[in-house]
């Protein structure tokens, strides 16, 4: 079997961790990239003495160099198993959402960061839930299990109960969903993963984007159950694209000062394109 494709990510700001790895962090110490000078009266490291910027000092103080820790950081990927995400039209949703958590965890192990997985609903679901790891194997099996996945959940929940999870120490987390919620658990969410470096994943599918100017439509809400049947003429397809328009511009500003933007992932995942998102995140 092929490995995933690899998608290059970079979380924002500094971290702080215990685990050598390849990002920057808020630790100091010998060896790394140079950050700044320091009196040793504060760091008393003799190994570490500036010399030319003691002798530069009319005061005579004593300087040393200070360097920044690469570290390492964990990276969770939340993924929606409510039933909106099994609808199926241009593309299928959860098997988008397995396909980035295959290149999430293939990309993070192989870097030295950690990968860990939350898959939930209503609740949090016990066969696809995986403690960080660096484990490449570990973590790839846990995300095949996502294929046999039932996804009947009536409602997402879930994702305030991982919140709880990931504990206080900050994450980089990537919220992988349809997020065709109400707005106040979409704003709930947000509000809960505001404490780590959060990325919402907007699984969008194109025929749900552009339907059809004419003809008969069946909708049918896979988490209710209800159906409704309309006769699509182009007034309703233009307020159906701008309703959706509108959806999305709120998810934007319900981001704001909470996450990071929104990644809005169309039909099948071109890494490529999410590479370059997330890096421009």
């Amino acid at each position: 079997m092929s490995a995933p494709e690899e998608i290059p990510y970079r979380p924002r700001g500094r971290y702080r961790s215990n685990r050598l790895g390849a990002h920057s962090s808020t630790e100091v110490g010998g060896f790394g990239v140079f950050r700044d000078q320091a009196s040793f009266l504060r760091h008393p490291d003799s190994r570490r003495i500036d010399l030319r910027a003691s002798l530069r000092d009319p005061f005579e103080h004593i300087y040393v160099r200070r360097f920044e820790q690469r570290q390492s950081v964990d990276v969770f990927a939340i993924v929606d198993l409510s039933a909106s995400m099994t609808t199926l039209a241009a593309c299928d949703k959860l098997s988008n959402a397995r396909k980035i958590c295959q290149s999430l965890a293939y990309s993070a192990t192989k870097i030295g960061d950690r990968f860990g997985l939350i898959g939930c609903a209503e609740a949090i679901g016990d066969d696809s839930l995986l403690v960080p790891t660096r484990s490449r194997s570990v973590a790839l099996t846990a995300v095949a299990r996502l294929r046999h996945e039932a996804a009947i959940g009536k409602s997402a929940e879930g994702f305030l109960k991982a919140a709880e999870a990931l504990g206080s120490s900050r994450k980089l987390v990537c919220l992988i969903s349809d997020f065709r919620w109400p707005q106040t658990l979409v704003r709930r969410v947000l509000d809960v993963f505001s404490l780590h470096d959060a990325i919402p994943m907007v699984l969008l599918d194109s025929a749900e984007e552009n339907p059809p100017t004419w003809g008969l439509l069946e909708l049918f809400d896979a988490e209710s159950g209800r159906r409704r049947l309309f006769a699509m003429r182009p007034r309703l397809r233009a307020r159906w694209i701008a309703q959706e328009k509108e959806r999305q511009q709120l998810l934007k500003r319900l981001a704001a000062n909470r996450c990071r933007p929104p990644i809005f992932v169309r039909d099948p995942v071109d890494p490529n394109v999410l590479s370059q998102q997330l890096m421009a995140a």
